[in-house]
């Protein structure tokens, strides 16, 4: 019991400890240092390479660690234990009390099809519609199921079933484009993804519920310069998704 409060404390103290030798290295050459990321896999897929590749040209000594999880329970858990430095992924509001957190952009979520699906004929379009086609989905228990099953639930729909499950944003896409399949994907990772222009969005308008994305540090935590850079620079990605409407 006596060494386990111990360990909790120590390593916090040593934490700091190699918090303040980075920003010495930091100080010493501003193009260097070492951060490590806690990221869900849309943004991984998504927004976070488009933050590394603008970071990278600005300071090209820099190397990241990223840790990916399909939740946030194990990025918090990996946050906690001062195994990453950051989060940066959708937030689930209220944050707990011992983080620190700041909305970059609230995220729309889109229904996609691939550009031969008779759907796109349609310049309307209800979800209650597209119960019965074949759904891709977010596997059942991650954060992701659970929002696209809140936006069934708020148009008085339950969640279809899925005829693929997955977490992969580059499966969905290359399934999207090869058949008949639909599935809901956000903005970070539809926008600044992998580019496939055998997808398309669906004409559907889907209930605007409060989806914000944004970094969660720990609270009382020294930020490391290179974390504060980060966080600068994923500022400036997130600005036009931050502006619209």
């Amino acid at each position: 019991m006596y060494g386990r409060a111990l360990l909790r404390w120590s390593r916090a103290a040593f934490d700091d400890l190699r918090q303040g030798v980075k920003e010495i290295e930091f100080l010493a050459d501003p193009t260097a240092g070492e951060l490590r990321i806690g990221c869900t896999g849309a943004m991984m897929e998504g927004l976070l390479p488009v933050i590394l590749s603008r970071l990278r040209r600005h300071h090209p000594h820099l190397i990241f660690e990223v840790t990916q999880a399909f939740s946030g329970a194990p990025l918090h858990r990996e946050l906690r234990e001062r195994n990453v430095d950051l989060i940066l992924g959708r937030m689930m509001m209220p944050v707990a009390d011992d983080f620190s957190s700041e909305a970059l952009f609230d995220e729309p979520l889109f229904v996609l099809a691939g550009v031969q699906n008779p759907w796109l004929r349609r310049r309307h379009i209800e979800l209650a519609e597209l119960i019965d086609e074949p759904w891709i989905l977010p596997k059942p228990g991650t954060a992701n199921r659970a929002v696209i099953a809140e936006i069934f639930r708020a148009c008085n729909l339950n969640i279809p079933s899925a005829v693929v499950a997955c977490n992969s944003v580059q499966i969905y896409k290359t399934l999207l484009a090869n058949g008949p399949w639909l599935a809901i994907l956000g903005v970070a990772s539809f926008q600044f993804g992998a580019k496939n222009p055998a997808v398309k969005v669906l004409p559907v308008k889907l209930p605007a519920l409060p989806r914000p994305v944004g970094i969660i540090t720990l609270k009382g935590r020294m930020i490391s310069p290179v974390a504060q850079l980060f966080i600068e620079h994923a500022r400036e990605v997130a600005k036009p998704l931050a502006k619209r409407k």
